[in-house]
């Protein structure tokens, strides 16, 4: 991300966006994967849906939650970015993310797209938690983590 006050404002208006308009919101019937992650000390709560096709894609990624806009926005990002990934490259995503929001550069073969948005969280460290919720549900389902649902804390 360039440090251009109009470059951060593009990316500002994308959380905004996200979270005033959230993208794939809702259930998925007989989902494969169901992850969920709450936040104990503010409230966020989130429940991933994932569904595969028979090449082990996700062929249907969504959610539900409630929480601040920054949660909410993270949460539609990440399914907005997810249909048609592997498990491999759904996991690959959430390192390059989770690095993002929490000081790393980029992985230089790695698109962030929309994504990029989630970078401005690392000025924020207080709201990194909040930005992160979806994003450890979706590790801890993909890594076979069960029931019960993943924190922040």
């Amino acid at each position: 991300m360039t440090g251009s006050a109009g470059e951060q404002r593009r990316w500002q208006e994308v959380i905004v966006d996200h979270s005033q308009f959230p993208r794939r919101q809702g259930q998925i019937e007989n989902a494969d994967l169901v992850a969920a992650g709450e936040n104990p000390l503010c409230g966020d709560r989130v429940r991933l849906y994932l569904r595969f096709d028979e090449r082990g894609r996700i062929s249907d990624a969504r959610f539900e939650g409630a929480g601040c806009a920054i949660s909410m926005a993270s949460a539609s990002l990440l399914t907005a970015q997810l249909v048609g990934r592997s498990r491999q490259q759904a996991l690959a995503m959430f390192r390059a993310v989770h690095g993002a929001m929490t000081g790393s550069d980029w992985p230089e073969d790695f698109d962030a797209g929309e994504l990029e948005a989630l970078e401005l969280i690392r000025k924020f460290p207080l709201r990194v938690k909040c930005a992160s919720l979806s994003w450890h549900a979706l590790r801890h389902a993909l890594e076979g983590g069960g029931e019960g649902a993943v924190t922040t804390e």
